[in-house]
């Protein structure tokens, strides 16, 4: 393992996560400072208030499920499991390390914006009690975004059988929108703190892939792996092969 490489290529992730820290502390600022009294701003608290008034007892028991999809400790427990499984699978470290990239650096940059912003919650009657962050932006959704959507790129890249890759990618993408949908329906967010944190695990996705994946340099840190398939070549299907 060289350590000018290590060296190198953490600064590179730790320059971009600052970039990406700024971006969503300029969103923040915009919308508590400039224009916190704007009406379109007026809309979307009605938004919340529209979900308060249409809950059912089934709607309260989904949304939990949904919300608890990107709690702190199933999204560590899950990406363990995964980061893990995939390293055993594959005999690769890139697509483990790709996830753990994506998911610890949108935590980070959630810890260090919501430090900076603080946005109070929805003024409606809220499911979840005692919560210790203030409201921009989402942790969950920000994190299941990075842990799912970075799941499902990687069965995008990997996975041949089309019939299971088409049913992996549809379920793991709905993850995060259930997540969202959840944190607003319980009244613990605004819609903007969900788009910011969409944003963000969008964006971790992004640097991780491009460091990782896409044969940057932290693909040097799996010397094993340095002969194996770039994951921009589409994957061969069965049906495919067979109709060469």
């Amino acid at each position: 393992m060289n350590a000018r490489v290590v060296a190198k290529t953490a600064g590179v992730i730790a320059v971009l996560l600052a970039l990406d820290y700024l971006l969503l502390l300029g969103i923040g600022l915009l919308l508590t400072k400039v224009f916190e009294h704007d009406s379109w701003l007026t809309a979307e608290n009605g938004l919340n208030t529209d979900l308060v008034h249409d809950r059912t007892s089934a709607g309260n028991d989904l949304s939990y499920v949904g919300s608890g999809l990107g709690n702190t400790g199933a999204i560590i427990g899950a990406l363990f499991v995964v980061a893990v499984a995939l390293r055993l699978a594959m005999k690769k470290w890139r697509p483990s390390l790709f996830l753990v990239v994506a998911v610890a650096g949108q935590a980070l940059v959630f810890f260090l914006v919501q430090l900076a912003i603080k946005r109070p919650r929805p003024h409606v009657h809220r499911l979840d009690s005692g919560i210790p962050t203030s409201s921009y932006p989402s942790g969950h959704t920000g994190a299941s975004t990075a842990l799912f959507i970075g799941s499902a790129l990687l069965v995008a890249w990997y996975v041949k059988r089309r019939w299971l890759r088409t049913l992996a990618i549809v379920v793991l993408s709905a993850v995060p929108l259930a997540v969202a949908v959840s944190r607003l329906y319980r009244g613990a967010h605004h819609l903007t703190d969900v788009l910011a944190a969409y944003l963000n695990g969008t964006l971790c996705l992004l640097i991780a892939a491009g460091l990782i994946l896409l044969r940057g340099p932290l693909a040097r840190l799996a010397p094993e792996d340095a002969d194996a398939p770039d994951p921009r070549e589409a994957p061969v299907t069965a049906g495919a092969a067979g109709s060469r």
